[in-house]
């Protein structure tokens, strides 16, 4: 639960690194906390099927975008690459593969971005 605070109290710190721990840890919990918010969109009907979220976890999901941008181009600094790869996202099914290899990568030595956070 640590990492998901640190990842939300450096909502908009796109400098810097992030380890594997801090930004899975965050995924983790984000998946964990929109899957209880679809499942109270749908006892209280507010899910809409078209759409694909409701009130709850669309609010949700606005809350957490910037904030996962964040971390997954703090991601990318640990292993040394540009945040600009996470454009990749926009390429349909290759561009979130490839960023998934790149997000499972370890951690680089002292980089550009900063020292190793590991260390």
């Amino acid at each position: 639960m640590q990492w998901y605070l640190k990842v939300m109290q450096q909502y908009a710190v796109f400098s810097g690194r992030a380890q594997r721990a801090e930004y899975w840890f965050f995924i983790l919990f984000y998946m964990l906390g929109y899957i209880i918010l679809v499942v109270v969109d749908l006892l209280l009907g507010a899910y809409n099927a078209e759409s694909g979220f409701g009130l709850l976890s669309g609010i949700f999901l606005l809350v957490h975008l910037l904030p996962s941008i964040a971390v997954s181009v703090r991601r990318l600094h640990d292993i040394g690459m540009t945040g600009w790869w996470y454009l990749l996202v926009i390429i349909p099914i290759i561009g979130p593969l490839v960023l998934l290899i790149f997000f499972v990568t370890d951690s680089k030595d002292n980089n550009e971005y900063g020292p190793n956070p590991k260390a």
